[in-house]
């Protein structure tokens, strides 16, 4: 029978969080003690957009974030192929690369 670990963490995820949140766009803000990550929602011809979630990070989380993010793009794409990018930045997807409706 295995001990459990000391530094072992059980980590719960309840149905409402478990069911996500789409953003299609991301703003990164930070100040000298803390990174603030705001999740939007863009949806075509609809000029507001709301922060859909909030993440605040001390740096070192941050960082650790961007580590873990490449590491997972590079296993993904090791598998599936490379991300391709748009150039020109980024940008708000404002036109979502389709026509765009007239009245």
């Amino acid at each position: 029978m295995e001990e459990p670990q000391d530094n072992q963490l059980n980590i719960e995820l309840s149905e409402e969080i478990a069911d996500g949140i789409y953003s299609n766009l991301a703003i990164i803000t930070h100040s000298n003690t803390e990174f603030v990550l705001d999740f939007i929602r863009v949806m075509p011809g609809i000029p507001k957009a709301r922060v859909k979630s909030r993440i605040i990070l001390s740096p070192e989380h941050a960082k650790r974030l961007l580590m873990a993010l490449d590491d997972n793009i590079e296993k993904f794409e090791t598998v599936n192929g490379r991300i391709r990018v748009q150039d020109g930045g980024p940008g708000l997807p404002l036109n979502f690369g389709g026509p765009t409706a007239q009245a």
